[in-house]
């Protein structure tokens, strides 16, 4: 290599620095031995000097307790929104099956149910729907409510609804029971849809 190709790196004001504290006298450096003595003493004097630290524990409680208030707001809110909607969809579900007997407790299980499954949205139309009554009907099997929730899954508002009949509740068997029950969970999804 020619001198010509050779080209001269100054250094730094920052490695100048490192060079300088690394050279220098040991009792005005950072003590590189965490373990020693004279390093407590060190970091204690350190602490004590810092003028700041009032503020900075001031300012973190403050900030911790905005936090804090904030995330239990958004909590209450959350948990609201929830049961607002639940009531919303139990007093839709009550305006429509109500008057054919349908028991309250049905109605109220169906849309906390709907409310849970639509946010979940990870299971088909029919899946859904046996989700939403299935805890009603436990003598049913998945496969048998699967197999009567199809016409309701791939329905349109009005065949659903034209479908749960005008006798009353005590009056139907326990498959008409199950397929109402299978009608009124669609309308729940669907006022959740809508909302």
């Amino acid at each position: 290599m020619t001198r010509k190709s050779q080209k001269q790196v100054k250094p730094s004001n920052v490695d100048l620095q490192l060079l300088d504290a690394l050279l220098g006298p040991e009792d005005g450096a950072y003590p590189w031995d965490v373990t020693s003595a004279e390093s407590e003493a060190y970091f204690l004097d350190l602490e004590e000097n810092f003028p700041m630290q009032d503020v900075l524990d001031e300012e973190l409680q403050e900030r911790s307790d905005a936090f804090y208030n904030n995330l239990d707001n958004l909590w209450v809110k959350h948990y609201n929104d929830d049961t607002n909607i639940v009531v919303r969809i139990q007093e839709s579900l009550q305006q429509h099956f109500a008057g054919r007997g349908v028991p309250q407790n049905w109605l109220k299980s169906i849309a906390q149910k709907a409310v849970e499954v639509f946010e979940s949205k990870q299971q088909a139309a029919g899946e859904q729907l046996v989700l939403c009554v299935s805890s009603l009907l436990p003598s049913w099997g998945t496969e048998d409510l699967i197999n009567l929730a199809r016409p309701y899954a791939y329905a349109t508002k009005s065949k659903s609804e034209g479908q749960t009949n005008n006798r009353q509740w005590t009056a139907l068997s326990e498959t008409e029971q199950a397929k109402i029950s299978l009608a009124i969970a669609h309308h729940a999804l669907e006022e959740l849809k809508k909302s």
